[in-house]
């Protein structure tokens, strides 16, 4: 009987986790490209320097729709913006943190965001297909 009763709290508070789960509410698990081809486009800066402005595909996840835009200065990426991503707390913190990150590493081949896998690996699909795009 001593054991009974431990037994019994533990295994309720196992399954109070397995209750409150709530699956996302986009059903799809595909992380097909939804938009076209990427778009580019180029523009000179002051100084003759070359700005081109390349988005990239659209990547549905099952958090929703992640698609970056990247802007380049001759060959170096200047800055990354986020043109869809989920509505997710998640999300709103791994952002600046995938940017940062690719900044950095001046390539998509950046680590993903603990708590934001999907995310991140939707972000790295678009910023590869942006860079592929770029050339």
């Amino acid at each position: 009987m001593k054991r009974a009763l431990p037994v019994l709290v533990l295994s309720v508070a196992g399954l109070i986790p397995v209750w409150r789960y709530a699956p996302s509410q986009d059903t799809t698990s595909t992380t097909e490209a939804a938009a076209p081809a990427p778009s580019v486009s180029s523009s000179a800066g002051p100084g003759g320097t070359t700005s081109t402005v390349v988005a990239g595909s659209a990547i549905d996840t099952e958090k929703g729709p992640v698609q970056v835009e990247v802007t380049f200065e001759g060959d170096r990426i200047s800055s990354v913006r986020m043109l869809r991503q989920p509505d997710h707390p998640q999300t709103t913190a791994a952002v600046p943190k995938l940017i940062e990150e690719t900044l950095r590493a001046q390539s998509a081949d950046i680590d993903t965001v603990s708590g934001a896998t999907v995310t991140s690996d939707g972000y790295k699909e678009s910023l590869q297909a942006a860079l592929d795009a770029k050339g």
